[in-house]
């Protein structure tokens, strides 16, 4: 049973629903708080979704949900509610934000901040509460959480790597030893570099912004370390040149077809990956510099529109999508890893998701990428420079890169 809502947060959600502006059907006046709404996220490829929605529809027959899908790729769903919100359009209710959009969203008013107290966030994963949370207000739910981890070859692999000098000597002599090539990521210019860069410099202790968004803070010298580490890989061979045009998917089928002894990757490639290898793959922390590395965090959080006319309903059906009940489906029907720290510990969960206990110490230890209303324009940059250096892997090209990269990210802090 969902708990009613204060009869203040009633009142004053019923409020900023009437005084909600857009188009939803023809441009009527706004009419409350609560009633019919939308769910705008990106395309569901597993099919659990509706289901989930069903439920709710069933027992508020005067509050439907409709589940409005948008593309698949995330720079596509972002430009789609992008360009509604600033139209304020009323067209969508709830929306399915990646956890670098929470800053964007609240700082140009797209979304409302919501009451902590509404939701259980101390059974929340700390790190994953963090990504809703900007200038110290909450401004989302989570919904789903995400970490990389390093996928490994146990019939190749006896003991699995902690260290980049660990995964560099493992890489060499299995690259030397077999026909399989050594370890690859996501190397393509696009987000999932700035990822694979981002978990490189943390792991060799740098970070990229203060923690307000406010300064660079990047340190040229420990993301010369970082890139350093793909570059030494590129030059000797074990990480293959073919990488450089591998997205998640790319890197998924190599290395379930056999061609890599190690893979970084999110947690929903396990699942094909075992039926491909069985009991020959098995995952572990990112390694680091001088010892296990910390990941990015990924995911999915939960926004209300700051146009909808209907922003009480809104919140009570986010409420209901985050509980433990419904979390628990996320995992088990859409194979996507939930929120509450509990569901990582459940014993019957682990034998069916044997990655989980990793997972959450992967989770636990990760960080969020940079929290800035300006992220595109910072991911762009970081993905640019260090395309460029992977591109030309001499030992010049990872200073080169570091001392660029920086400057183009103190202009964008300094402009913004």
């Amino acid at each position: 049973m969902l708990r009613p809502l204060p009869l203040m947060l009633t009142v004053l959600l019923a409020t900023a629903g009437c005084a909600a502006v857009g188009d939803k059907g023809g441009g009527e006046p706004a009419t409350g708080g609560t009633g019919p709404i939308t769910f705008a996220t990106g395309r569901d490829t597993t099919a659990y979704l509706q289901p989930l929605l069903d439920r709710w529809n069933q027992a508020h027959p005067a509050e439907k949900v409709t589940l409005l899908e948008l593309p698949e790729a995330a720079d596509e769903q972002r430009a789609q509610m992008v360009a509604n919100l600033q139209a304020q359009s009323s067209r969508y209710d709830v929306l399915g934000l990646d956890v670098v959009w929470t800053a964007e969203f609240a700082e140009n008013g797209w979304i409302i901040p919501l009451e902590r107290g509404l939701f259980p966030l101390d059974r929340f994963l700390p790190p994953v509460v963090e990504t809703a949370v900007y200038k110290n207000k909450l401004w989302a739910v989570p919904y789903t959480s995400n970490a990389g981890l390093l996928y490994y070859r146990t019939d190749l692999v006896k003991k699995p790597p902690r260290t980049w000098a660990e995964l560099r000597d493992q890489a060499r002599k299995i690259t030397e030893k077999h026909d399989v090539k050594g370890y690859a990521g996501q190397f393509l210019a696009y987000e999932g570099l700035t990822v694979n860069f981002s978990e490189a410099l943390q792991s060799a202790g740098g970070q990229i912004l203060n923690r307000d968004g406010t300064g660079v803070t990047l340190d040229p010298a420990k993301a010369e370390t970082a890139l350093d580490f793909l570059l030494q890989g590129l030059r000797e061979g074990w990480i293959p040149k073919e990488s450089l045009s591998y997205k998640e998917e790319e890197t998924r089928l190599a290395f379930q077809e056999g061609r890599l002894a190690f893979a970084r990757n999110w947690p929903h490639a396990y699942g094909p990956a075992r039926v491909e290898l069985g009991d020959k793959i098995a995952v572990t922390r990112l390694p680091g510099l001088d010892g296990p590395g910390s990941s990015t965090l990924g995911g999915a959080n939960l926004a209300v529109s700051a146009f909808s006319r209907h922003q009480q309903t809104a919140q009570e059906f986010i409420r209901y999508f985050t509980s433990l009940e419904n979390e628990r489906r996320v995992l088990t029907e859409g194979s996507f890893p939930p929120v509450w720290t509990e569901l990582y510990d459940d014993p019957d969960l682990i034998k069916r998701f044997p990655y989980l206990p990793v997972l959450k110490e992967s989770i636990l230890a990760a960080k969020a990428r940079p929290v800035s209303a300006n992220y595109n324009q910072l991911s762009l940059v970081i993905a640019s420079s260090v395309a460029k250096a992977l591109g030309t892997p001499t030992p010049e090209s990872a200073a080169d890169a570091a001392v660029s990269m920086k400057s183009e990210l103190d202009e964008i802090i300094r402009t913004q």
